[in-house]
């Protein structure tokens, strides 16, 4: 650990000790936040030697933001956690501005982390075209708590021409005795695609093809994912620059996927686009292979939207949502809690006390449910929506058309909603602030329900 890595951590140690996160009544009990500061995109998702690992983007001096660097938490079993110290900080000449998103490469017990290195070059630059550097880099660990080297691998001049500064968010994986990565890229003309790279040996890479639909589809697009599931090639992404229409793309951002056909090193063509959540705060998610299930999380967040959070008085902001498992159906991906989140649930639950709980509902017909006396989510005519006409700090409402809802799954925390119909053919994910005493879950219309309450992560810090 050199001079600089050591001045960084004692830091970062001391925003956390001062803060005043812990005595915030809307921390959330059942998802993991940054202990102080800010939390954004879920980085580096793997499970390895027993652990599983969930790295994120951390600004720890800041709650709306600032240098980031990469948080880190780990489990054995998804639900008691560890917070361990940052794993990456802006430490290095290649990213002396922030270490910002990427993954992790499992192999013999090592952890390959990949990342995007951001420097921010001083000049009249609108860092867009000019005056950035989101150089790719590769820090190993072998005990999957400290860093014992970091190297840069490529930067803007190493990938195809065409392109603005705007290069990162390297995802990761092996198959078929190489490696390969995929980047998020807008180009000159204001386009997203995706890049993919090879590599034979980790470090060195080669741009062999990309990925892009047919007419401009935003002009970004950010955290990639590619990963076959159940025999169907799928890429996730966010794109950026994508304009509403009607009950689509209604967040300053989206985030969803395409069904991939042929080869993405070669001939391929994109299916239609899906989007993942139609919830407020879903963004820039991430898959790993946990044996043969594929588990993803996202930031429950959005970055530039326009409403807010009241946590940052109190000197944090954000959260990641729970753990889901994907699965498909057709072309479409269906994404529900994690098996092990049902460990949480503690007893029954009182529908009129219920605060944080699980609740599965099967209606017959059209019905609505209003969650203390804060949230109401209302479907018929092959439509859901989700409305905070109080305790949304900005958020009104939000739509998807479901068709006829047969299942509801919504896990509610202190200041958290998140929504899955249909079995997963659906989400909606928001932050929500309700009054701190209201209590209660209220449902009309007929069907049958079951409601639990749920207990709390075990984090030890």
């Amino acid at each position: 650990m050199n001079a600089m890595h050591r001045d960084l951590a004692r830091l970062v140690e001391q925003a956390e000790r001062h803060s005043r996160a812990a005595e915030d009544p809307y921390r959330l009990r059942f998802h993991l936040m940054p202990p102080a500061g800010w939390m954004n995109d879920p980085n580096g998702l793997c499970k390895c030697g027993g652990w599983y690992h969930v790295f994120y983007q951390y600004g720890p001096f800041d709650p709306t933001g600032g240098v980031k660097c990469w948080g880190h938490y780990r489990s054995r079993d998804l639900l008691c956690w560890e917070q361990l110290p940052p794993m990456l900080y802006p430490d290095q000449p290649w990213d002396v501005h922030g270490v910002y998103s990427g993954s992790a490469l499992v192999e013999d017990g090592v952890l390959y982390l990949y990342y995007t290195g951001n420097v921010k070059q001083p000049g009249a630059h609108d860092y867009i075209k000019t005056g950035r550097g989101h150089n790719t880099a590769l820090a190993i660990s072998r005990d999957g708590v400290t860093v014992e080297s970091n190297e840069l691998l490529m930067t803007n001049a190493d990938y195809p021409p065409g392109l603005t500064c705007h290069v990162r968010d390297p995802k990761v994986w092996a198959q078929d005795g190489a490696y390969y990565m995929v980047q998020g890229a807008r180009t000159l003309n204001g386009r997203g695609e995706l890049l993919v790279f090879a590599s034979p040996d980790k470090r060195r890479w080669t741009h062999i093809n990309t990925l892009a639909t047919p007419e401009p589809f935003g002009y970004m697009w950010e955290c990639p994912d590619l990963f076959c599931l159940e025999g169907q090639w799928f890429l996730v992404c966010s794109p950026q620059g994508v304009a509403r229409q009607g009950d689509r793309f209604q967040n300053v951002y989206s985030c969803g996927y395409f069904p991939l056909y042929g080869d993405f090193w070669g001939e391929y063509a994109l299916g239609g686009y899906t989007e993942l959540d139609c919830g407020f705060d879903f963004y820039a998610p991430q898959t790993f292979l946990d044996g043969t299930r594929r588990l993803m999380l996202g930031w429950m967040g959005m970055p530039d939207a326009d409403y807010e959070n009241p946590t940052v008085p109190f000197g944090w902001q954000h959260g990641l949502t729970v753990p889901c498992e994907l699965t498909r159906r057709g072309e479409k991906l269906l994404r529900n809690p994690a098996r092990e989140l049902e460990a949480l649930r503690v007893r029954p639950a009182e529908p009129e006390e219920a605060c944080c709980f699980d609740l599965e509902h099967r209606p017959k017909g059209d019905g609505r449910l209003v969650i203390r006396d804060s949230a109401v989510i209302e479907w018929g005519k092959g439509r859901l929506a989700l409305s905070l006409p109080r305790g949304g700090a900005g958020r009104t409402v939000r739509t998807a058309n479901v068709g006829d809802v047969r299942a509801l799954r919504i896990l509610a925390d202190t200041s958290s909603l998140e929504v899955f119909v249909n079995g997963g053919e659906a989400v909606l994910s928001t932050r929500y602030y309700p009054d701190l005493a209201a209590r209660g879950v209220a449902v009309t219309g007929g069907g049958e329900t079951a409601l639990w309450e749920l207990d709390a992560l075990k984090i030890q810090r």
